[in-house]
């Protein structure tokens, strides 16, 4: 089979078609010859249908010449003499002997052979089943056309007529009803119905117009819906196989085709033989079920089963879900040359090495080592060198390390959340077992050295090497796709190190020493002259490449041995690192770190104050600097450094825990009393009956959380700062406040298994021991950390997967789209003032819409298209300026995918975004992955009250899914004023007058708190009450962009209350899929239906063609669909057959004679293509090379350097042209007739 397909398409199969497919009928039910172990002839593995069991050999084993015989049939037997592989493609056939109704087509809803008939699906089914009788010509009689008529009611009515009137029962009665259907007719006749039907029958018209549109233009007859023939699949495909003690084991499909057989060979001889119409009409309907039972098993009532109620899995089963076609055979495939082992931490590795232990390594790379070793002539044959390796003889591995220089291999570890969970590594042979990974990419992975463990496949072909080395290689990974910030920061020990280094210590031996340069200061601390601490001078024009003022390098700089240390790993002309300040970090070292030259050196260090040494968060912000100034190649070198010097003063410090460094609070007792009597006094208010209980609940919840709030204020105060403790949790390194309360201070309030607060908190801290009733308070806590985390991490793994779905087909496809749409954007605030996201943040990498102008001077800050950098988007925040006008993803106007101008910078390179990058996956992974961190992060709080964090993801999925949420929020409909509130018990009555004169009457649900009184003035979508807005209801209410930036407002909202920064423009792209579709409102004299919902793209193309011709473009709605929905609803039916409800799909895509045409990602992997992204887009037939009038197609070599370009290598001033296939796609004009 050619994998060189532009397109698919499914239809229905006519009985003719499959007839064709056949090699021949199977009439018997037998499967082998249990004696003889050979097919039986004409049975389900018949040799002379299917093909022979073995290569060039017939039934009555008669071997041939293969040349000679090959195509032939034996003489004998009938069988043809071919290879046995033709028993995987040959399909046979059962003629049925009576039709039978496609259970797809009969009971998956909506029930099509109903909508298409116009009867109610349940009637519908009675008639299949034989158990009524539908009228298929009335006569002149009083019947009617298509009524049904019970087994009596027929026997009355034929005692009646007789033969005046024609009723037949089962698929026989269907097919003959769907014959006598005139699709033309019946669309002209519905269509002029439309304008004056009601709503309701309205819904039902349109409903039976697209299931006839849907026959009328493929070319399925509705009549095919009822099964003549039934094909069998290929023997191979449902093997049957001997096992140990001579039982057979045998897939169930033959059982259910043995079924068929059975009763139709029956009905056969029934018929034969005249049998009595009952006889025949119970065996007709047996048949009918079997055949049910053989497409799909799991949707009847009366499922067939075997032994213990195991249903039988039927060909749907084989299909859907986790264990499906689809999903495990399709979209995850098992491969070759790969290995998995428990990985350990390696610390002597550089950035882009792993270790990988020689037994794995010499099994990986086995293919290549054979080769060498010919090659090399250390072994003369394949065989001679396996048996060498086998062997473990001395001479491999020698072999085996030329071959894995240069040679990455990819590490993988499950689960692989982001794409930085699959990682290139060169290897580097060590002893042992066990994987070694560089400590710095272990964020990255999510990994720990507690016994987690990893994959490792071998790249194979020259382009996937190239790859893995260019685009996966760890040390090109430094930043996150999903913020744009380094996700190769160090922890633990590497910060404690740091941290240690660069201490200030006043006092400490040596200081004021003035020095000439580091040497003179080295020697001075190896022969104990200084301490690491200690402040010394130093000459300011000693300081190399630093960025200095001439006054600076003519003085001295106060500064410590440590800290010089750590400059030393910095690039050279990196600004001298004296304090952890962000104006240190982007200008030079201040001023009053300098003393000039006459003055008492000794003294101006004495009174100067002491500075903060460098913590995990200013360690980060050194790492984004000398990313954005020096690249890669730099970078990585410096965080190999930062990691050795980590490792190195941690270990120098010595720096340990023990109970003696939990240090108690001295006034405990004291703050403890008085929130006891704090308490007491709330209870004789309750108890005096001037409180409810829920306030004197809430009210002592409140002592107590200041209470610990108290105690640990005074702990950090009391904490002497050389305290070991002290020093992990302030560096960053291990630890926090809440966790040192929890040591030295209290534990304080815990959780019920139903997440409420126990109001009595545990006063004890872990230095001092629970008591038995606190111990068992708290242990709800940990149960309920440990339950959350199982269950959300489903959760958040669905949650992902729906992501990925919705958004797998959007990738960069042209450099600009040219449109004149974009959204205004401004800080994100909260509820509360606070700034969830500010503007800064917002602009930085995206391309302005609009020209930028200085409010005051008026100067332009960036003109309309500009690349928004940094330092345009600091401008921009000083200059006072609010809201911006820029180009989104929202707002794109490519044909397929999106183009690069609307995307802006690629965070995960800090670099404009290439065509080609997936950045729909990128999305979905970076919206996933922290919302299994959320789910996670519950446990790590050990059940603290206060600290748990289960809303978050539930909102999310709420906001994704696009559902009413829970507590919503009443909203305005109309611009107006409010005119009236009454309160009614404890519900609300607000009245809202438009500007229109219409007065709608909204009321609240008890309890809700109202945010308008009388007289004010609101908008449509503003809120009356407090809650969260259901999206639809505000797009009923407004329109698509305030919709659209509530959803993102509200996405960010609770990502930033967990501490998750994720990138507006991945946000804005699942909306972007949330919204692709239109609903019709009217349909001009364009072919579209009249509330039909159609994609964006159809619905343009519509227009276009309308317009074209001069006639009336259609208008329409804009809808809001759900991940799941919207998935589903994909143009490409293999993306959403092998998403969910795979069976519904097909049956859709079938009647429609739909084509996919094979754009996104899914359906590439599926036919196993390469994927329209990254290296493999020139390969794809919507980029049609033709039109770029390009003289030889792109060859590999030039491919690899457009679409992944490697970033640590130097480009020419040509490189940097926009790749040639920008310009192929023809972008529609957008203002053709969408939305009124």
């Amino acid at each position: 089979m050619s994998k060189k397909f532009s397109h698919y398409k499914i239809r229905l199969a006519s009985p003719e078609e499959m007839l064709s497919w056949s090699y021949g009928e199977v009439e018997k039910h037998e499967t082998i010859n249990y004696r003889t172990l050979k097919p039986e002839r004409k049975g389900l593995f018949c040799e002379e249908i299917f093909g022979p069991t073995k290569d060039f050999q017939c039934a009555c084993n008669n071997k041939s010449k293969r040349s000679s015989q090959s195509g032939k049939k034996c003489p004998h037997c009938g069988v043809e003499i071919t290879e046995s592989k033709v028993r995987r493609e040959r399909m046979g056939h059962i003629k049925l002997a009576a039709p039978v109704v496609h259970t797809w087509y009969l009971r998956n809803t909506p029930s099509r052979i109903a909508t298409l008939l116009d009867i109610k699906p349940k009637d519908l089914e009675e008639v299949v089943y034989l158990a009524s009788y539908i009228v298929i010509d009335k006569g002149d009689t009083d019947l009617t056309y298509k009524q049904i008529l019970s087994e009596a009611k027929y026997t009355e009515k034929y005692m009646e007529y007789g033969h005046r009137f024609r009723a037949l029962t089962g698929a026989e009665a269907v097919k003959i009803l769907l014959q006598q259907i005139d699709l033309k007719e019946a669309v002209y006749r519905l269509r002029k119905e439309l304008p004056t039907a009601s709503k309701q029958k309205r819904e039902k018209i349109i409903k039976r117009l697209e299931v006839i549109e849907a026959f009328n233009h493929s070319d399925n007859k509705p009549e095919w819906m009822v099964l003549e023939v039934l094909p069998v699949i290929p023997p191979e495909l449902r093997p049957m196989v001997q096992l140990d003690g001579g039982r057979f084991a045998t897939t169930d499909l033959n059982d259910l085709y043995r079924r068929i057989l059975n009763r139709n060979n029956r009905l056969k001889r029934q018929i034969e033989q005249n049998a009595p119409h009952l006889i025949t009409k119970n065996e007709k309907r047996m048949l009918q079920e079997a055949v049910d039972a053989l497409i799909d098993n799991s949707k009847r009532g009366r499922k067939v089963v075997v032994e213990k109620n195991r249903p039988l899995k039927s060909l749907s089963d084989m299909l859907r879900g986790k264990q499906g076609r689809f999903r495990q055979n399709l979209l995850g495939k098992r491969v070759d040359y790969s290995g998995r082992s428990v990985i350990v931490v390696g610390p002597d590795l550089e950035m882009y090495q792993c270790g990988l232990p020689r037994e794995m390594a010499i099994s990986l790379f086995k293919p290549f080592v054979i080769r060498e070793l010919i090659i090399r002539e250390l072994a003369s044959n394949i065989k001679s060198a396996k048996a060498k390796i086998e062997k473990l003889d001395p001479v491999i591995w020698g072999v085996l390390e030329d071959v894995i220089k240069e040679h990455p291999v990819l590490l993988n570890r499950a689960p692989t959340l982001h794409r930085l969970g699959i990682q290139a590594f060169e290897p580097k042979l060590v002893e042992g077992k066990a994987i070694r990974l560089h400590p710095l990419v272990t964020p990255a992975f999510n990994a720990d050295f507690d016994g987690d463990q990893m994959a490792v496949h071998v790249p194979l072909s020259e382009e996937a090497q190239a790859e893995a080395r260019v685009l996966m290689l760890a040390s090109n990974n430094i930043l996150n796709p999903k913020d744009g910030r380094p996700v190769v920061t160090p922890s633990q020990d590497m910060v404690l190190g740091n941290y240690y280094l660069t201490l200030e210590r006043p006092g400490a031996k040596g200081e004021g020493k003035v020095f000439g340069d580091y040497n003179e200061a080295m020697i001075a601390f190896e022969n104990k002259a200084i301490t690491l601490h200690t402040r010394i001078a130093l000459r300011g024009d000693a300081l190399g490449n630093a960025p200095l003022t001439a006054e600076q390098k003519s003085g001295y700089l106060v500064t410590t041995f440590g800290k010089l240390t750590f400059n030393e790993i910095l690039p050279k002309s990196f600004p001298y690192l004296n304090e952890p300040t962000q104006e240190n970090l982007a200008k030079n070292t201040p001023d009053k770190y300098f003393i000039k030259r006459g003055e008492n050196i000794p003294e101006r260090i004495r009174e100067m104050p002491v500075i903060e040494p460098f913590k995990k968060n200013f360690l980060s912000a050194i790492i984004s600097r000398v990313f954005v100034d020096f690249k890669i190649n730099d970078t990585s070198k410096m965080l190999d450094k930062m990691k050795n010097l980590g490792f190195k003063y941690s270990t120098y410090a010595g720096i340990t825990v023990s109970a003696f460094d939990v240090t108690p609070y001295s006034r405990k007792t004291e703050v403890l009393a008085e929130a006891d009597a704090a308490v007491e006094k709330i209870q004789d208010l309750f108890e005096m009956g001037l409180l409810t209980e829920n306030e004197r609940y809430n009210q002592v919840l409140k002592v107590w959380e200041n209470t610990k709030k108290v105690i640990e204020s005074g702990l950090l105060k009391e904490l002497a700062h050389d305290n070991h403790i002290f020093m992990m949790s302030d560096s960053g390194s291990r630890g926090s406040a809440s966790n040192f309360t929890q040591l030295a201070g209290m534990r304080g309030l815990m959780f019920t298994p139903t997440g409420k607060t126990i109001e009595l908190p545990i006063k004890a801290a872990f230095r001092e021991g629970l008591t038995m009733s606190e111990f068992f308070i708290s242990t709800h806590g940990a149960r309920k950390g440990s339950t959350d985390t199982a269950l959300k991490t489903a959760d958040s793994g669905y949650l992902t997967r729906r992501l990925v779905d919705v958004s797998q087909d959007l990738v960069i496809t042209e450099s600009d789209c040219n449109t004149d749409r974009g959204v205004v954007v401004s800080a994100i605030i909260d509820d509360d003032g606070r700034i969830i996201e500010p503007l800064g943040d917002r602009l930085s990498g995206r391309y302005t819409q609009q020209t930028v102008v200085h409010p005051e001077t008026g100067e332009i800050i960036a003109p309309r298209n500009t690349y928004i950098t940094e330092a345009i988007a600091v401008d921009i925040v000083n200059a006072g300026i609010e809201a911006v006008k820029i180009r989104s993803v929202l707002t794109c106007n490519a044909k397929n995918g999106l183009c690069k101008k609307c995307y802006g910078q690629n965070l995960a390179t800090g670099e404009l975004v290439e065509v080609g990058e997936s950045v729909g996956i990128i999305a979905a992974q970076s919206i996933g992955e922290p919302g299994t961190q959320l789910t996670m992060r519950t446990f790590h709080t050990g059940g603290v009250a206060g600290a748990d964090i289960t809303q978050g993801l539930p909102r999310i999925q709420e906001l994704f899914e696009a559902r009413t949420p829970k507590g919503k929020a009443i909203i305005s409909e109309v611009d107006g004023v409010i005119s009236k509130t009454e309160q009614i018990n404890e519900r609300y009555k607000v009245t809202v007058e438009g500007e229109n004169g219409e007065v709608l009457t909204y009321e609240t649900n008890s309890g809700v708190t109202l945010l308008v009184s009388q007289g004010d003035k609101v908008k449509s979508g503003d809120m009356i009450t407090q809650g969260s807005i259901d999206p639809k209801q505000l797009l009923k209410a407004t329109d698509a962009e305030t919709v659209q930036q509530y959803l993102l407002k509200e996405v960010q909202k609770v990502y930033q209350a967990q501490r998750v920064e994720i990138s507006d423009k991945h946000v804005e792209i699942i909306i972007h899929q949330m919204m692709r579709k239109v609903n019709i409102i009217i349909e001009g004299e364009t072919d579209l239906l009249p509330g039909a919902q159609i994609s964006l793209r159809e619905f343009k193309e519509a227009n276009a063609k309308a317009l074209a011709a001069r006639k009336k473009p259609a208008i329409g709605r804009p809808v809001l669909l759900g991940i799941t929905r919207a998935s589903l609803r994909s143009e490409s039916f293999l993306s959403a057959a092998s998403f969910q409800e795979t069976t519904r799909v097909l049956t859709d895509a079938a009647i429609r004679g739909k084509v996919d045409e094979l754009v996104g990602l899914k359906e590439n992997v599926i036919i196993g293509g390469l994927i329209p992204a990254g290296t493999g887009i020139l390969k794809h037939t919507h980029f049609d090379y033709e039109k770029a009038e390009m003289d030889v197609e792109p060859d590999e070599e030039a491919l690899l350097r457009t679409v992944t370009r490697p970033r640590d290598i130097e480009y020419d001033e040509e490189d940097e042209n926009e790749t040639p296939y920008d310009e192929l796609l023809e972008v529609l004009d957008e203002e053709d007739g969408l939305y009124e």
